[in-house]
């Protein structure tokens, strides 16, 4: 009995020793699968890896364990490769096949990548993967002809093809209804086609559904309808970015497990229903932005409890800010801007959120408001936009209690009133700052610094002057200054250039700043400046046009530029610069030679100015060009043909110079997108090309006070652009240099209008006009120029000029400014002219045009001098009489005569009753009033009569003004 206590201690000594023998060799290394191995190595050759990420993957004796390589995760006791992660690795190339061989891998993720090429379908030979994620990756550059592979994959559970290209993967939805196990799916940006009617059964399974920016249009209700919203399960749903139009769907409120939802950026229209949103009270994340939904916001939002971001922002909402909003209290993000809300912005319309709101954004509405909205409370505050109302009244002090505050916009609002160091010197995070459009004055102490390194200022139209405000100085980190039209009279100090070395944007435009610029040795070579309209003088240093967008207009700097050809090759000199505006100062000399240091030119503008000599050549290296003004300087010589590269080019303004020799006749077919063509006042000869007739998209042709011969072609009726209604704005969007907002240019010339030359900019669009003025031009007027319909202003003036002006010329309904002067037109004035009711200027004076002036209002109506130097013109509003008119006199006399005798029998008939009426007077008077003379009695009795009549009327008005009295004085 005794032995076995002994016998039992040596077979559990047994047991241990195998447990723990069992246990070290489970936990021992197991290296990896030499099939897998190869597998991945296959993988590796068709991987372009510019960043040596797989330097880790290999042969040598060191890299021999595929399970240590980087990205690769192995099962510990079998060795099989379980998870290959390459997410957001710089990796190129094609995902070869050979990754279906691994398949015993669970978790794939090649996501955020650079691969393209065509997805291998041996991937649906991995039957354990659970998680899949290849989105993201080069643009549209993988593609997939269907999704048939997904079923060898029924462990699937998170899929992710965001951005692959599944255009040809007709039944991509059927496909997606054979995964029983998938609860979140990505397809965003995959082109997908619209689904079919036998594709309506949907997975029930799905927890996340993204599949926004596809162009998908309400077709896909049907399928999203059919059974995600009769399941608890889906909790994520994204549409946005797609072509959903119509109202929302009321299917949404069954939809009841749903935190978030985004359907921004489609075409819904109609209200905000409120039935479903007052269902779907667990959603957390609400975005209906960039539609085109109306009417207020519901107030069935009180019952979203849960609310933490709401945005309804680019729609055409109206109406005040609901009541409801103030009952969430979980709010953290409220997004308002671009739509129609008015009222007022109380005290307490956020009330409940005031110690969770994060992002408050109510910009371009109309809100209102006596005084600016207190907004104290709100202690997690990080951004604030309010720009874009009618708010008005000052700024408090309390804003500078938002110590979270990193971004404040207010501008264009009526806002006035002092600002202090006391309002947001405290705001220690704000990096982000837009007081511009108000009426406010920025009054800082010299010795105040604030406790912000902020990254954009914007005090535009603010009172800052008369000194540069001092506390810019301490900002390090500026990366955007806008000061322009803020009253400062002052040099620019130096340390504005090397305060920061972000500074990407600089705008001290239409002030009073005097001085010189200074030639550093190199300005930023990001920068864009607007320095327009000032005072600043001296030369321009060749360094600035380092920067990416210059305006240096309207100020009074001399010398050539010319020398910026010398430094070329010795920096990046002009490289990127892609807006130049120097015009209206006093700068001299020929034009650069070295036009292609600057091939990204978009806008050229050096009118106003006194360059002489030709254009050079290489001017037709800017490719990019599409506006060019060389207006009103001494430039000479022909037009170079090299200008033909210049296709981009929407308008040409070169005006008042000395150009010569032919209009070329590429203008027509190189330039076809031209807008406006300007050659006014120069010295160009011969006819005017046909080409011309090409220049489909031309609204405003300008070829008046040359020497142009010839002609006028037929083929103009080929201008269709002012044939049609429509017109455009020369405006581009230009974003050259690091900048969180495009710069918006509008293009701007000068047109002859109605005697003067005027700036059109903005109305420019409204401008369709051809002003042949002033040539040599012979010939008659083309009748095809009356097809233009559209046409606002036609001068064919001062030249030589004969026949009839067209009979059709009243089809120009639009036509407000018509000059035929000194011409030698002939013929009559066709009556349809008459039928132009926008006719505000015509003039038709020295020609030899004969007949009667058609009657009618328009016509009469214009001044004498619109018609003289026509001796063959008679007819108002011309003193001679037509001869019609003399025949018609003289029948007119001879029916007086006629008439003579009615006339005299009319008169011994009035005669005899106006005597008639004196006789009867004079009878009735005496046959009453003598009558009293002659008898007392009747006399009496009249009298005393008369008397009780006056007696009558003095007690009756007595106590009427006596009751009058006592009820005014009770």
């Amino acid at each position: 009995m005794s032995g076995r206590p002994f016998q039992h201690l040596i077979a559990f000594s047994v047991i241990l020793i195998c447990f723990i023998a069992w246990w070290r060799v489970g936990d021992a290394e197991i290296g990896c699968i030499e099939r897998e191995r190869k597998a991945l190595l296959h993988f590796k050759q068709s991987v372009v890896d510019k960043h040596g990420v797989l330097s880790s993957w290999g042969n040598g004796e060191d890299k021999g364990d595929c399970c240590k390589w980087r990205g690769v995760e192995c099962n510990n006791q079998t060795g099989h490769v379980i998870m290959l992660d390459l997410y957001y690795q710089n990796l190129g190339g094609k995902i070869g096949p050979s990754l279906g061989e691994l398949q015993y891998l669970k978790h794939l993720n090649l996501g955020y990548n650079d691969f393209k090429g065509i997805l291998p379908p041996q991937l649906g030979n991995l039957s354990n993967l659970q998680s899949l994620d290849l989105g993201h990756n080069n643009q549209h550059m993988i593609t997939c002809e269907n999704l048939d592979w997904l079923s060898g994959l029924p462990l699937l559970r998170q899929l992710d093809l965001s951005g692959v290209n599944l255009s040809k993967a007709i039944h991509w939805a059927q496909a997606i209804n054979t995964m029983s196990f998938l609860t979140e799916l990505h397809l965003s940006e995959s082109r997908l086609p619209t689904i079919s009617i036998s594709d309506n059964n949907s997975s029930k399974s799905l927890v996340v559904l993204d599949l926004s920016g596809n162009g998908l249009t309400s077709s896909i209700y049907s399928w999203l309808f059919m059974n995600l919203s009769n399941t608890s399960s889906l909790v994520h749903l994204d549409l946005s970015s797609n072509n959903l139009n119509g109202s929302i769907p009321n299917a949404f409120e069954n939809m009841t497990t749903l935190t978030y939802l985004n359907l921004s950026s489609n075409q819904l229209e109609g209200e905000i229903p409120k039935v479903t949103f007052n269902n779907i009270s667990c959603l957390v994340d609400l975005y209906l932005s960039g539609n085109q939904l109306h009417g207020s916001i519901p107030d069935a939002f009180a019952n979203m409890v849960s609310l933490e971001s709401l945005d309804l922002s680019q729609n055409q909402l109206e109406g005040e800010m609901p009541k409801s909003l103030r009952d969430l209290c979980n709010l953290r993000r409220l997004v308002l801007s671009y739509n129609n809300l008015t009222g007022l912005l109380e005290k307490d319309f956020l009330a409940c959120s005031n110690n969770t709101l994060e992002v408050l954004d109510l910009s371009h509405n109309r809100f209102k408001g006596r005084s600016f909205p207190n907004l104290s409370g709100f202690s997690q505050l990080r951004k604030l936009y309010l720009g874009f109302n009618q708010l008005n009244g000052t700024l408090p002090e309390s804003i500078g209690q938002l110590h979270q505050l990193e971004r404040l916009g207010i501008a264009s609002n009526s806002l006035q009133g002092m600002v202090s160091e006391n309002h947001l010197f405290g705001l220690s995070k704000l990096w982000y700052l837009d007081l511009s459009f108000n009426y406010l004055t920025l009054n800082i102490s010299l010795d105040k610094v604030p406790l912000f390194q902020v990254s954009c200022i914007r005090l535009a139209s603010c009172k800052l002057g008369p000194r540069f405000p001092h506390w810019l100085h301490t900002q390090k980190h500026l990366a955007q200054l806008d000061i322009s039209a803020s009253g400062i009279s002052d040099v620019i100090p130096n340390w504005i250039w090397n305060s920061s070395p972000h500074l990407t944007w600089l705008n001290v435009s239409n002030n009073n700043i005097s001085g010189t610029l200074p030639n550093l040795t190199s300005y930023p070579c990001n920068l864009g400046m607007d320095m327009s309209s000032n005072c600043l003088d001296g030369s321009i240093p060749q360094s600035i046009f380092n920067a990416q967008w210059l305006d240096l207009s309207k100020n009074m700097f001399s010398g050539s530029i010319s020398l910026s050809c010398e430094i070329t090759n010795q920096s990046s000199q002009g490289l990127y610069l892609s807006h130049l505006d120097l015009s209206s100062n006093r700068l001299s000399g020929e034009l650069p030679r070295c036009w292609e240091q600057w091939k990204h030119l978009v806008v050229l503008n050096l009118a106003n100015n006194n360059f002489f000599g030709k254009i050079k050549k290489s001017i037709g290296l800017l490719h990019h060009m599409k506006t060019l003004h060389l207006r009103n300087n001494n430039l000479t010589g022909a037009l170079p043909s090299s200008l033909k590269n210049c296709r981009d080019l929407h308008l040409v303004d070169l005006g008042k110079n000395k150009l010569s020799g032919r209009i070329p006749s590429w203008i027509g077919g190189s330039l076809s997108d031209l807008i406006v063509l300007n050659l006014r006042s120069n010295e160009f000869n011969g006819s005017i090309p046909l080409n011309l007739c090409r220049l489909r998209k031309i609204q405003m042709l300008d070829l008046s006070s040359n020497n142009l011969s010839g002609m006028i072609p037929k083929c103009f009726k080929n201008l269709t652009s002012m044939a049609q209604k429509g017109s455009s704005i020369i405006a581009y969007d230009e974003v050259p240099f690091n900048f969180d907002k495009k710069v918006s240019y509008v293009d701007n010339t000068l047109v002859q209008w109605k005697g003067k030359e005027l700036e059109y900019k903005n109305t420019l669009r409204l401008i369709k006009s051809i002003d042949f003025s002033s040539n040599e031009l012979i010939g008659e007027i083309p009748i095809e120029v009356t097809d233009l319909v559209e046409l606002v202003s036609l001068n064919l003036s001062r030249n030589n000029l004969i026949g009839p002006i067209p009979t059709t010329i009243g089809q120009l309904k639009s036509l407000d400014f018509l000059d035929l002067s000194q011409n030698q037109l002939s013929g009559g004035i066709p009556s349809s002219l008459a039928q132009i009711a926008r006719l505000s200027v015509l003039d038709l004076s020295n020609n030899t045009l004969i007949g009667k002036i058609p009657s009618g209002i328009q016509l009469q109506s214009f001044n004498a001098s619109t018609y003289e130097g026509n001796s063959g013109l008679c007819g108002p509003p011309l003193s001679k009489r037509c001869p019609e008119d003399n025949n018609k006199s003289g029948e007119f006399f001879l029916t007086g005569l006629s008439s003579k005798n009615d006339d005299i029998q009319d008169g011994a008939n009035n005669i005899w009753f106006y005597g008639n009426i004196v006789l009867g007077f004079i009878i009735g008077f005496w046959g009453v009033c003598g009558t009293l003379l002659l008898h007392s009695s009747w006399r009496y009795a009249y009298f005393k009569f008369l008397n009780k009549i006056k007696d009558r009327m003095y007690v009756t008005t007595t106590l009427n003004m006596n009751r009058l009295r006592r009820s005014c004085q009770s």
